[in-house]
């Protein structure tokens, strides 16, 4: 049999990246609601086609995902570099955009001749699919090129560093070996009267 797996030991080891893939999912979430709402208005309500419709909202949920990842996911707090970081993550996000846009017009021509609600909901599936198929693609561009040069190797902040046992590690200062407190003088005179240099302490029995 195989031993199980230490499970403990991996996250609190894995510590940095489970907190900073749970951030990255939680930018997710809210760059793809921003998008999905403004899709649904113009597609549901507005009656404007899918396919400009899902450029609209691809372009809206940009922002929101580009500066929540830059600043809160990797930590990056300095200024922005437009050739560096803005048009990658916008070469990113037109890739994402090409994709879906794919995929929205495909789910509404196949969906035209069904009820007006349902159509809709067949263009967000279509949508939310598509990105999520670029989601891994997108961390690991973000993790190791985009963001990479300002904050690789800096843990999220609110976070320390830790031990395989995932017990929060002390800094150096903490661990040297503190001075022991000086004899005091009185300890010493009770000492030279009872024959001992330490500080005085009960008599063994037997003595008097």
């Amino acid at each position: 049999m195989t031993a199980p797996v230490p499970w403990d030991r991996v996250l609190a080891t894995h510590r940095h990246t489970v907190l900073r893939l749970v951030r990255y999912s939680a930018v997710s979430v809210v760059a793809t609601t921003t998008s999905l709402v403004t899709l649904g208005v113009l597609v549901g309500l507005v009656g404007t086609p899918a396919m400009w419709a899902n450029v609209i909202a691809t372009a809206v949920g940009t922002v929101p995902s580009f500066e929540l990842n830059r600043r809160w996911v990797w930590q990056s707090d300095g200024r922005r570099s437009v050739l560096g970081q803005v048009m990658p993550f916008c070469a990113l996000s037109a890739t994402g955009l090409v994709v879906s846009t794919v995929a929205v017009g495909v789910a509404s021509d196949r969906t035209l001749s069904w009820g007006h609600w349902t159509h809709t909901i067949a263009v967000l599936c279509a949508n939310v699919a598509a990105y999520g198929s670029l989601w891994v693609v997108q961390y690991a561009l973000l993790d190791r090129v985009l963001f990479r040069s300002r904050s690789h190797g800096r843990p999220p902040a609110g976070t320390g560093p830790i031990d395989v046992e995932g017990v929060a590690a002390r800094p150096a200062a903490d661990r040297t070996a503190r001075p022991r407190p000086a004899t005091s003088d009185a300890s010493r005179l009770v000492g030279a009267f009872s024959g001992r240099s330490g500080p005085a302490g009960p008599r063994p029995p037997g003595r008097r």
